[in-house]
């Protein structure tokens, strides 16, 4: 009876053990969440939040950053104040470190709500091999469910560019489709 409590024990740390750290995170793409998640990925790519990298190149949207006294015709894609609201994961381990390092992180992405995929997007968690994966076992890995507080990191008084948010009418509206899943997932 000891030993199997011994190898269950070594099991369950062994497994706690790949569970990924806050310094391991690592970010994947909108592009893998894309294979499971297409009508989500395409409702997201018609909106702004997949193109606000866009947003910090010269010439883009000229009249709108006259209007907030921002130069239209500055660079801001590499300036740390407005890219980390520009892109999925700046400053973060294996988040977006500039367009040439890291394109497929330009924009703001799944995980720039959901958190960095690495640690959830397994094949005994969140996959095609296991399509009954539960919701609280993604969480325990590091899936964010957002709040108003992960939307207000950005949508805040810091932004030139603020409007009052209202996260419970922006919820209603979305930011992507919110399709019924095949599976259920409680």
């Amino acid at each position: 009876m000891r030993r199997l409590f011994l190898v269950a024990a070594s099991a369950v740390i062994a497994a706690l053990a790949m569970l990924p750290t806050a310094a391991s995170a690592q970010y994947v793409g909108a592009s893998k969440c894309k294979l499971c998640h297409l009508p989500q990925f395409k409702s997201w790519e018609q909106t702004k939040m997949s193109q606000a990298f866009e947003l910090l190149k010269p010439g883009v949207r000229a009249d709108a950053k006259r209007a907030h006294n921002i130069d239209p015709n500055k660079d801001y894609t590499s300036d740390p104040n407005c890219v980390s609201c520009h892109v999925t994961g700046f400053g973060q381990p294996g988040g977006f470190e500039s367009a040439e390092k890291t394109p497929n992180l330009a924009g703001i992405q799944c995980e720039a709500c959901h958190g960095s995929g690495a640690g959830y997007l397994k094949p005994a968690l969140m996959s095609l091999q296991n399509k009954e994966y539960k919701r609280s076992n993604l969480v325990a890995a590091g899936m964010v469910v957002p709040t108003a507080e992960t939307c207000q990191k950005c949508h805040n008084k810091k932004s030139p560019f603020y409007k009052p948010f209202d996260y419970n009418t922006r919820l209603q509206q979305g930011t992507h489709s919110h399709e019924a899943l095949k599976y259920r997932h409680e």
